[in-house]
């Protein structure tokens, strides 16, 4: 995952002596603010560049992101690189200066010219997300390589899934799996949790279950949402760790407090039904309902069956079939087979046969049990000129399309 990122250190630490030692000697992260201020009046570039960070920190200073900035450029236009990358993260983001993404390109161009590293990554983020400049995949590419050759994590992380994807190179699972390794090793969260993917998965490497554990369990710890969540899935499948649910359940609950709806849901299914955790289907309901309006297809589902069932809320029809509508417009097939139901039977919507037959045969074409039964069922119901229309509808849906809340023919 790309990851723009600013750098505040000083690149220079010595021993402070006396007052006559260089420039280049000097600990400007450690300077007194009054002499690194005078320093910087006097138009010194690494103590401009300090103290624009400390501005933009609020380190010994008010927080300002204008004198951030201000002092950024006093220094960029010097030609200080950390600085050029800093203003042009400002630019990018809109602090403390209008959002500019020209602006934003040019001083990140600046710096990752002369090498900095950051900036080379940030300059192959703006190529990969086509922000000031048209996307182009072979840039980004050449871009994230001068970073990732330089040691720098995030970008050996990007040129990993660049690999993984066959993105501005030709798919190589083993090159994507060796940037990975690189990044992962210096303890970058997003590497650590692809390497994890990749042994799970057996893609690039030989599958390791084990290994996948250990990678996503660095991840985790780290605060990864994604590792939490596969980490608790692994505890909840016994896959590669010993079968745990408390720990399935608390893995799942970081990543779910964390905004992540896959764990979201997980977590709402096992207070829903799982064995060996108490069951509470209020809190079933709650976690759902998170991860349904973040627009999580599988739980807007699993939402539509508690309102269906009256489990953990009052029973509403109506609202059961709108969250399948949601997940079924998302081409969710237990969706669509279960707002083809309640249009069969005409509970919580208007009853049509057409558009009945059109959903289980949309289910019925991913597999859906008992799809072909049901739809046999309602055709039998239905005349020439409505199989005629059922048939066009389910052949015509596009999956993320409203799909028709009445037919014209089946009422």
């Amino acid at each position: 995952m790309p990851i723009l990122l600013r750098y505040f250190s000083a690149i220079v630490i010595s021993m402070f002596i006396n007052a006559s030692v260089s420039a280049a000697d000097l600990d400007y992260a450690k300077l007194p603010l009054a002499e690194l201020s005078s320093l910087a009046e006097k138009g010194d570039a690494m103590a401009q560049y300090n103290l624009g960070a400390r501005y933009d920190e609020g380190r010994g200073v008010p927080k300002s992101e204008q004198q951030a900035v201000a002092w950024y450029r006093k220094s960029a236009e010097q030609g200080n690189a950390d600085a050029q990358n800093s203003l042009g993260w400002m630019y990018g983001n809109g602090t403390g200066v209008p959002k500019d993404d020209q602006q934003a390109l040019a001083w990140y161009r600046k710096a990752a010219e002369q090498g900095n590293a950051m900036a080379q990554n940030n300059l192959g983020v703006r190529y990969d997300n086509g922000r000031g400049v048209p996307k182009d995949e072979q840039q980004t590419v050449a871009w994230y390589r001068k970073a990732a050759e330089q040691g720098y994590a995030d970008a050996q992380n990007s040129l990993g899934v660049m690999y993984d994807n066959g993105r501005g190179v030709p798919k190589d699972e083993q090159q994507a799996v060796a940037w990975f390794r690189k990044a992962a090793e210096q303890g970058n969260a997003y590497a650590q949790k692809n390497l994890g993917v990749m042994y799970e998965y057996g893609t690039g490497v030989p599958k390791d279950e084990e290994q996948a554990v250990a990678w996503y369990r660095k991840a985790a710890e780290q605060g990864n949402a994604m590792a939490q969540f596969n980490l608790g899935v692994k505890y909840a499948n016994g896959r590669g760790v010993s079968k745990d649910e408390e720990q399935a359940v608390a893995w799942y609950r970081k990543a779910a407090e964390q905004g992540d709806a896959m764990a979201q849901n997980n977590l709402g299914a096992v207070y829903h039904n799982v064995n060996g955790v108490p069951k509470d289907v209020q809190q079933a309901v709650a976690w759902y309902r998170k991860a349904a309006e973040q627009g999580f297809a599988i739980a807007q589902n699993n939402l539509g069956v508690m309102y269906a069932s009256g489990i953990g809320v009052p029973e509403d029809e109506q609202q059961a079939a709108a969250w399948y509508r949601k997940a079924a417009e998302q081409g969710y097939a237990y969706a669509q087979y279960n707002l083809g139901v309640k249009y069969e039977n005409g509970r919580g919507v208007p009853k049509d046969a057409v558009l009945a037959y059109a959903l289980f045969n949309l289910a019925a074409a991913q597999s859906i049990e008992k799809s072909p039964e049901n739809r046999a069922r309602v055709e039998r119901t239905l005349s020439a000129k409505q199989r005629e229309e059922a048939q066009a509808l389910s052949s015509r849906w596009k999956v993320g399309t409203p799909f028709p809340t009445r037919s014209k023919t089946g009422r």
